[in-house]
Parts: C-alpha cells; sequence; structure tokens
C-alpha cells in the first residue's frame, strides 16, 4: 500500500526495531499526528487467547478516566418510566418500535450506542443481523442492556467503551484525542489495560498480552513492549 508524504515523514520518526515503553510510545505517537482535524488515538492490543472457543472470549467495557472526546449519540429503546429517564439522562433519541423499524425498513444508523431495558429485547433482538456486525448489538456484558438505563446512558456519554476480540484475537478501541495530550492518554491507556487483564480468562495459557500498538486516526503504528505491561504474561 502506498502511503502520502505525510505518513511517511511521521513514519521515519518511529523506531520500528524498537518496543517503546509506553510513555514514550504515547509521546511518539502524539508526534505523527499530522491531520487537519484533532485525530482519534487507538489502542490496539493481541492477545494469546483463541477467540473460536467460549471460554477464551475477553469483553467487557470500562469508563475512561478522561472519556474519549468524542460526542457520543445515544439511541434508548424503552418505554414507561424509562422514557423520561433516558430524556432526562441525555439520550437523543427515546422510542421503541419506531425506531426498530427505522433501523430495519430505512437503514437508519445515526447513533454511536444503543441502550436497551431486559423486558426491550424481545423487541431490539430482532435487529441482531443489522446490528451485530456493527458492532451495535446490546449486551448486558457491556452494560448496554440494563433495568438502570439512566445510569448507562450517562456512562456511555462520560467515555464508556466496550472491548471484546475480534476474529484474530485483536481488541482494538478508541482512548482520546491527540489533543488530550500524553498524560491524559496515558491514564485512559493504563485503565483500559488493567480491565483486559482482569478479564483474563481462566482457560488462557502462555503469554496473555502479545502485542500493544498506538496508532493516530492517520498515522502509523508505535509498538509498546508488552514486557513492561504488568500482567502482560
Amino acid at each position: 500500500m502506498k502511503h502520502g508524504k505525510k505518513y511517511v515523514d511521521a513514519a521515519k520518526l518511529i523506531d520500528k526495531t524498537k518496543a517503546y515503553e509506553t510513555k514514550e510510545a504515547i509521546d511518539v505517537c502524539l508526534k505523527t499526528a499530522t491531520a487537519k482535524f484533532d485525530e482519534t488515538v487507538e489502542l490496539h492490543v493481541k492477545l494469546g487467547v483463541d477467540s473460536r472457543h467460549a471460554d477464551q472470549q475477553v469483553r467487557g467495557a470500562i469508563v475512561l478516566p478522561n472519556g474519549t472526546g468524542k460526542q457520543v449519540r445515544v439511541l434508548a429503546i424503552c418505554k414507561g418510566d424509562n422514557v423520561a429517564k433516558a430524556q432526562e439522562a441525555g439520550a437523543e433519541y427515546v422510542g421503541a418500535e419506531e425506531f426498530t423499524q427505522k433501523i430495519q425498513g430505512e437503514g437508519w444508523m445515526d447513533f454511536d450506542v444503543l441502550i436497551t431495558t431486559p423486558d426491550m429485547m424481545g423487541l431490539v433482538g430482532r435487529l441482531g443481523k443489522i446490528l451485530g456486525p456493527r458492532g451495535l448489538m446490546p449486551n448486558p456484558k457491556a452494560g448496554t442492556v440494563t433495568p438502570d438505563i439512566a445510569r448507562a446512558i450517562k456512562e456511555a456519554k462520560a467515555g464508556k467503551i466496550e472491548y471484546r476480540l475480534d476474529k484474530t484475537n485483536i481488541i482494538h478501541c478508541p482512548i482520546g484525542k491527540v489533543s488530550f495530550g500524553t498524560d491524559k492518554i496515558s491514564e485512559n491507556f493504563d485503565a483500559l489495560l488493567n480491565a483486559i487483564i482482569k478479564a483474563k480468562p481462566a482457560a488462557a495459557k502462555g503469554q496473555y498480552i502479545r502485542s500493544v500498538a498506538l496508532t493516530t486516526t492517520m498515522g502509523p503504528s508505535v509498538r509498546i513492549n508488552p514486557a513492561k505491561i504488568g500482567g502482560a504474561v
């Protein structure tokens, strides 16, 4: 793949033979951001598990200490008293059948998170084939299926992210914006890594954290030495 001049120049700032310590890696990563917009900093963690086995799944959610820097649009699927609670908590869209029909019939997707209550899963479950591939299907483990819908909405707005393995056993997550600076990105990095380490399945054997890398939206990858991260083995 051919890259542009800005990418090539940014890549020269990185020593490809080196696995950096965390703070140094964050510093270097932020320096590679050359776009005219505030790029997202992304964390990529390859784990020594096999996602094909149910007992080796790694999935959860965490509210990052400094948020993600992104405005999160919430769709709340609920009824009854929960409608007012969801509206007061700041959900952009609140309703039930009218929104599930809009998603199914019109392909409407103008939201970032879908939060619902357990009693509505019969309705929301019909959207699995649409929401699942996009990573938008609500799940109790991620806290997006919950009786306390107001709390879940507030957490989503505060910067709650879901982490889970892809088919290649890698977790990809945003951990803030370039404008956050090293300290805030470092705090978010530590919080997410600690959550992933705590989520280590009992069935996982050998080295758990195989590789760790940081990138910005448009920038090259910076490798971090997993041996320098607590709980990596």
